[in-house]
This record gives structure tokens, C-alpha cells and sequence, in this order.
């Protein structure tokens, strides 16, 4: 299982799968309930293997993030998003310990940690998942 085809919508809640392209949009597969949903191409919508998290050297590609909280956990679920600010960004610091802390905001981290745990059960950010989706990116 991959998370190149995994999405964030604006404005809506939880993660997508993208499933079909279509002529004004594509439609989308909720992983919270299941639920289908088109989606227009005026939806601000992200790809979660375009998205990266700044560090004080580069930027950090999110499945190079979820792999660090993977292999922390075990391949289990995380700490809740819903955390003070102070455990949040100290747990993140174990996990990616060069973050920018001026660039990377406590709901990005939410965003990140949440995700982690949408993703989780459904086997996208095991290490060994990961492993294998950086090895197919080098391929191409």
C-alpha cells in the first residue's frame, strides 16, 4: 500500500483515496467512513507524498516523517493530536529532532500526528511500506 494516491481536501475532514479521474474532477474514498465524493478541480486538495516538513537544512518528505513515527512506535498508533501544544512539539522533536520550530506550526504537527494514526491501521506507514515506496520513487 502506497500514500501516493492518498489526499487532503480543504474544508473537509479526515483522508482520501484518490480512486478515479474524471473529465471536471476526480472521486475520492473517504478512509474514516468509506464514503464516496466527487471532488472538482476548485477544491484546494494535497497529495500527502507531495507534502514536506521544513528542517533547518531541507524540507523532510512526509513519508520520510511517518516512517520516523513508525519505526518510534513500532508500527502502532501514535500519540492523539489532541495533546497540549509543550507534548506535541516535544514528542515531534523526538521524532524529526531538526524541525523548524519558527516554520512548522503546532496544527501542522496535529495535522501530521492525525493522519499518522487515519493511516496507520489501514497498513500505509508501516516501515516496511515505506521502505518500499522510497524504493519505487528512486526507480523512476
Amino acid at each position: 500500500m502506497s500514500i501516493q494516491k492518498i489526499l487532503a481536501i480543504s474544508g473537509k475532514p479526515g483522508l482520501y483515496e484518490l480512486k478515479i479521474q474524471t473529465r471536471t474532477g476526480f472521486v475520492a474514498e473517504s478512509l474514516l467512513d468509506g464514503k464516496r465524493i466527487t471532488v472538482g478541480m476548485r477544491s484546494n486538495v494535497s497529495l500527502l507524498s507531495e507534502i514536506a516538513v521544513y528542517t533547518y537544512t531541507e524540507e523532510v518528505r512526509l513519508s520520510e516523517v511517518f516512517k520516523a513515527i513508525a519505526t518510534k512506535e513500532n508500527d502502532g498508533a501514535t500519540i492523539s493530536h489532541k495533546e497540549d501544544d509543550a507534548t506535541l512539539k516535544a514528542y515531534f522533536r523526538e521524532v524529526l529532532p531538526e524541525f523548524d520550530e519558527e516554520r512548522v506550526y503546532t496544527s501542522d504537527i496535529k495535522k501530521i500526528l492525525n493522519w499518522y494514526n487515519i493511516l496507520q491501521p489501514k497498513g500505509f506507514v508501516s516501515v516496511e511500506a515505506l521502505t518500499e515506496e522510497a524504493k519505487e520513487e528512486k526507480a523512476e
